[in-house]
């Protein structure tokens, strides 16, 4: 029989040979689907039923056994697509039928399904570069094919739970002292495992049936399982698939792994259903998406980024700077005096001593990132660099000024790009002679640490750079979103209308908490007050006074924070903001100082006192920032509404088991939002409750946003 998702061989001499199968998708880092188990189950039946062959071995590459379940084909599942699929199961026990000892040699990642194959062999020895998770619940659904009945059998159910739970790979080392992998093999693993089933045969070790296992009782005491319900609820607030997946492992204690397997089958039939696994696995496929440039030619080529250097040694000068030591790219900051310049290096050596400190860098690795990282105050330092970011603060011309600097120093071809958050890119790229290789690289704070890169392109920008932008966001290990120029961009132009709700709710008698806590329980990572508190109020200040041309005539916007500034309250850096904070806690406690001064505000603005719901607060912060939304994607800002989700779930703390904004507003229907809209148009006025052009005639005509985009090509 041809193979062509897997590799078959035999190795070895004499009587009993070795059956070799090497899982081979290499450019899917093996990623289990129907046709692979299929050739499986069929090359471990040959093997099983040829008398020359003694042992079993299951493998895959150096970077990945299986790094899970090929999940394309669950992003549009329906009921019935569910319960009538076996999708990639149907030779799943295919193993388990196998009379000859069966071994796992797994190096780099074996991740959900490729942990479960593993988990279903006699014996798993593993290379030092191994990875053993099941992350299965990021994707809102659980562990399948035995992953919640075989797991806690092998390892117990208290360390079972908690790998399921954090969804945390352990490396090869942990495996073992878990009981989870027989043995590490240091050097060639096909040598290590040829080896050991030496050393199996010469003790006359037969197959290890999970089967046969039972869970110990010392791991799976009641007082566990209640602990593991609760830290369910806590990491997974609004979701069921952490709670299910403790059910599915409290059965394996309860039952025989058939009967175990089962129930395991039909409560992970039902996670798939779910509106949080449909959102989850949205997101992962839009990440996946971003990089697809389809509007410029096949064959532009990135530009080599060998070296880099950033204006500005900032708090996110200094983030960034850390992006590119980090992934082994040497970068010169500029700032222009020793003292900010050495103020800056201080605040990013921090940085990484605290990482030290923390256990997550090891002192060597801290030496050799620092080693990358420069410090200059002259412009001509950084002629070397194939790419300068400028990262000072929103001011049009001192930005301009210094792109005509570098414009006078930076060689050919070096991509030139502004971390504004904001401003118009094209008009900053007129202060140099080389539009085309002007771009806006938006990183998010702490750079170091947000995945999300807004890459803001214009007109001007030239293919190559664009290629080059999203490209670089490889290595820095950034989700890069391409984006087109409008105030905002993508992310802060939707913080507008809902920070704009926000502070408005406050001016109407709400407490910031009353605001607040809603949308943290709605599931957004944090309330968008402690937000601005914790960025500086004074920082919205200064955006909304430099750019006061963008807003309405409306005597009452963003007036909650104006009022705040005005008695020296800008958040956390101040000890007291929309909250008032202790010297040395990040712990946000209610001020009625802070609500007297904005309700004061509001009395001078005339703005009645109203209580508000829980539900209202929710509507009128979501349904503004969906029909901005709308607005962003039918003016063609995105190349498609799922770009906008990635950036609100990457960047914003918008929970990704809702989808991102646009996900969202699907799944509760667009009428919904166009009705809410409409509602809070007929109470305050259109200025600010207009609903966008692209939600109406969606609205109303009953079409998807998939459908839109199809029809629009």
């Amino acid at each position: 029989m041809s193979y062509q998702n897997i590799l078959v061989e035999t190795r070895g001499s004499g009587e009993r040979r070795t059956g070799w199968i090497t899982l081979n998708r290499p450019k899917q880092l093996n990623a289990l689907n129907d046709a692979l188990m299929d050739e499986l189950g069929a090359a471990l039946t040959a093997f099983d039923t040829d008398e020359g062959i003694g042992c079993i071995v299951i493998t895959g590459s150096e970077k990945a056994f299986a790094a899970g379940a090929d999940i394309g084909a669950m992003a549009s599942w329906t009921y019935m697509d569910v319960y009538k699929s076996d999708y990639i199961t149907r030779n799943w026990e295919t193993i388990r039928r196998v009379r000859k000892p069966v071994i796992a040699a797994v190096a780099g990642f074996a991740l959900g399904g490729g942990c479960e194959l593993a988990m279903m062999c006699d014996f798993i020895i593993a290379a030092d570069s191994a990875r053993f998770g099941q992350p299965e619940i990021k994707l809102g659904i659980i562990p399948g094919a035995g992953g919640t009945q075989r797991m806690p059998r092998l390892i117990g159910a208290e360390k079972a739970l908690d790998m399921i739970l954090s969804c945390k790979p352990v490396d090869a080392a942990t495996a073992v002292t878990y009981g989870f992998v027989d043995r590490v093999i240091e050097g060639d693993l096909s040598a290590g495992a040829l080896a050991y089933l030496k050393e199996l045969v010469a003790a006359g070790k037969g197959p290890r049936r999970t089967s046969e296992m039972n869970v110990k009782p010392e791991t799976a005491t009641p007082e566990i399982f209640a602990a593991a319900e609760a830290n369910a609820k806590k990491l997974y607030p609004n979701r069921i698939a952490a709670q299910t997946a403790v059910k599915a492992i409290r059965v394996a204690m309860e039952k025989p792994l058939n009967e175990g397997l089962l129930v395991e089958e039909k409560l992970g039939n039902e996670s798939k259903l779910t509106p949080e696994s449909k959102g989850a696995i949205h997101v992962f496929f839009a990440e996946r998406a971003t990089r697809k440039v389809t509007d410029i030619p096949a064959d532009a080529k990135p530009r080599k980024i060998e070296k880099a250097g950033i204006v500005g040694a900032g708090t996110m000068g200094g983030g960034i700077a850390i992006c590119f030591a980090n992934a082994g790219i040497p970068v010169t900051i500029l700032d222009m005096s020793d003292e900010a310049l050495k103020r800056g290096l201080g605040v990013l050596e921090g940085t990484y001593d605290s990482m030290v400190k923390r256990g997550r860098l090891s002192p060597e690795d801290k030496a050799k990132r620092m080693a990358l990282i420069k410090g200059t105050t002259a412009y001509a330092d950084l002629s070397d660099a194939d790419v300068v970011i400028e990262a000072v603060f929103e001011n049009m011309e001192i930005k301009k000024k210094i792109f005509a600097e570098l414009d006078k120093v930076a060689k050919p071809g070096c991509v030139l790009a502004t971390n504004t958050s904001t401003l118009d890119v094209e008009e900053i790229g007129k202060a140099t002679k080389r539009p085309q290789d002007v771009i806006g690289l938006h990183f998010f704070s702490p750079a170091n640490v947000m995945p999300l890169l807004e890459i803001v392109r214009t007109p001007k920008t030239s293919a190559e750079t664009i290629r080059t932008a999203v490209e670089l966001a490889k290595p820095l290990k950034k989700t890069p979103v391409l984006v087109k120029i409008c105030y905002g961009f993508v992310g802060n132009r939707m913080m507008e209308p809902y920070g704009r709700e926000a502070e408005r709710m406050v001016m109407e008698g709400a407490t910031p908490r009353e605001v607040d806590t809603p949308m943290e329980k709605w599931g957004m990572a944090m309330g968008l007050l402690a937000v601005y508190d914790m960025a500086g109020v004074d920082i919205g200040i200064n955006v909304h006074k430099a750019n006061a041309d963008q807003y309405p005539i409306d005597p009452t916007y963003y007036q909650a924070e104006v009022a705040l500034g005005e008695h020296g309250r800008y958040g956390q850096k101040s000890g007291k903001g929309f909250y008032k904070y202790e010297k040395g806690d990040r712990k946000r406690y209610d001020d009625p100082e802070a609500i007297e001064i904005i309700r004061k505000r509001a009395a001078e603005l005339q703005i009645p006192q109203v209580p508000h719901t829980e539900e209202e607060v929710v509507e009128r912060c979501l349904y503004p920032l969906i029909n901005e939304g709308f607005k962003i994607l039918e003016e063609g800002i995105v190349m498609r509404a799922a770009d906008i989700d990635v950036v609100w779930t990457s960047g914003y703390g918008f929970p990704r088991y809702r989808g991102g904004p646009m996900h969202y507003a699907e799944t509760i229907g667009l009428k919904k939002v166009l009705d809410g809209m409409n509602k809070y148009k007929d109470r305050f006025g259109p200025m600010h409750w207009e609903p966008s052009k692209l939600l109406v005639e969606l609205a109303t005509s009953g079409k998807t946003i998939a459908q839109w985009e199809k029809a629009r090509g």
